[in-house]
């Protein structure tokens, strides 16, 4: 089926549109029902507009010449287009079905990886549902998720196949498709070595191509090294020596990491009050858990600069995942983005959003194509951790791929521990040795306690700074 434009957001208005407008016509009393239906479907697209037009759809006895099969089936396609899971896993059987009549070879094969994607996109909705995720957003994402899965299944099927013999039977493993609440098994305990982020460059005849091909030639089918899994006992120890107050987040993050081969954290969301900490710790984190790691900061960031730019502009460069994987020459370093709220969701920032969307998705993010490269990239082993003060600006759509951990505000209580911590960092970024950090006594930390009595940890470094200033301003005058 055809649809207006190849794209289901235009198609419902259009549709909608025309059949209302044929149906008011024929001047009948019992079409009014079903245009006003139409009509709504057109001006609001809702899924609660679609299952209108299907209960206006069943009160009409005879079809009178309109063409009210096909439109019961794009209400089907439009179900789906909102989140209906059940609409999805009929459009694949009706899919299957068409395959399994009497068709060329070629056309078959093409509707079966085509079926195939729809009922892997109706069991990825289905598990949404369960998860209790709304599926509100779903249009968002629904036909970049459906043209994925296709592209997926037709490399796998094309894959087995030799000299156009049939595809050999690998067991269900080589067809596994992770949805994205679901962690891929590489990233859970079986053992990988390394993995291939760039298997090649696209259109490197052109001198643009050749020039790119030179630049990545020691990255294309090379394996490169994943983070390995550090002891983390002794890394919940460290950073409760240093965050003491945020202790529940500390254990959150480091949970679902025992008995893993490899290091990958699921897209985080670190959301507390300014000056809580939340940047410092996830470099400390990132530090203690050994990978290598980025902070970008996202103020004005816009859409090129995280999905890359196409080599035939001046400023063309590589997405940020693939800059972080070369110079850090590690399949899976962790970006942390600073401040993600600040993006915003006016689309003058570009798509932001809908290119980390894509990034966080298990599918897509194994076969990224990044503009730069023009090929496929695995940036499935990158690890995100997201910082921000409030998370009302972030869409839904990525909230909903994304753990939120709300990261506290210290108290007063915490004052000893962080300030001592604190003293000794600054100690050591002045070029000090950390011994030079003497215990603070009782009435510096009476000093502290008068002027900071909780809350953002940048007060309170600005606070110790200055007494470590007249600490040394009073060892010079001995």
């Amino acid at each position: 089926m055809a649809f207006f434009r190849e794209d289901l957001a235009e198609d419902i208005r259009e549709y909608s549109e025309r059949l209302s407008g044929l149906l008011k016509k024929r001047k009948r009393t019992r079409l009014a029902l079903l245009a006003a239906g139409l009509d709504e479907l057109a001006l609001h697209p809702s899924s609660d507009a679609v299952l209108a037009v299907e209960a206006a759809l069943d009160l009409i006895d005879d079809a009178q010449g309109l063409p009210f099969d096909e439109c019961r089936l794009r209400c089907r396609f439009y179900r789906a287009f909102f989140g209906d899971g059940q609409a999805t896993a009929l459009i694949a059987g009706e899919i299957a079905h068409l395959a399994s009549e009497k068709l060329t070879a070629a056309e078959s094969l093409h509707l079966l990886w085509r079926s195939l994607s729809w009922a892997a996109q109706s069991r990825a909705l289905h598990a949404r549902q369960r998860a209790g995720v709304s599926s509100e957003r779903s249009a968002e994402w629904f036909e970049m998720e459906v043209r994925t899965y296709e592209a997926h299944f037709k490399n796998a099927i094309t894959s087995k196949m030799v000299d156009g013999s049939e595809p050999k039977d690998s067991g269900d493993a080589g067809l596994s498709i992770p949805t994205w609440e679901e962690e891929p098994l590489e990233h859970q305990t079986r053992p990988t070595n390394g993995v291939v982020v760039i298997n090649g460059v696209g259109n490197d005849t052109t001198a643009e191509g050749k020039r790119v091909a030179k630049e990545f030639e020691k990255f294309k089918q090379r394996e490169l090294p994943l983070p390995g899994m550090p002891q983390l006992t002794e890394v919940r120890a460290r950073l409760i020596a240093e965050f003491p107050y945020a202790v529940t987040v500390i254990d959150n993050v480091l949970e679902g990491l025992d008995g893993r081969a490899n290091l990958y954290l699921r897209p985080m969301i670190l959301l507390g009050a300014p000056g809580s900490g939340k940047t410092e710790f996830a470099k400390r984190l990132s530090k203690e858990l050994g990978a290598p790691f980025e902070v970008i900061s996202c103020g004005g960031l816009s859409d090129s600069a995280i999905g890359g730019t196409a080599r035939r502009w001046s400023s063309g460069e590589p997405s940020l995942a693939i800059m972080a994987v070369r110079r850090h020459r590690c399949a899976g370093p962790i970006l942390i983005l600073d401040e993600i709220d600040k993006i915003g969701t006016s689309r003058n920032n570009g798509n932001v959003h809908d290119v980390l969307i894509g990034l966080y998705e298990p599918v897509t993010s194994r076969c990224w194509h990044d503009p730069y490269i023009q090929a496929p990239c695995d940036l499935s082993h990158v690890s995100w951790l997201m910082t921000a003060n409030s998370i009302e600006p972030i869409p839904r759509a990525l909230r909903d791929r994304c753990r939120i951990l709300r990261f506290p505000t210290p108290g007063a209580d915490q004052l000893p521990t962080l300030a001592s911590r604190i003293l000794e960092r600054l100690y050591i970024d002045a070029g000090y040795d950390p011994r030079w950090a003497k215990p603070l006594e009782g009435f510096e930390l009476d000093a502290l306690a008068k002027v900071w009595t909780g809350g953002s940890i940048r007060r309170l470094e600005r606070v110790v700074e200055g007494l470590r200033k007249a600490r040394e301003q009073a060892r010079r005058q001995q």
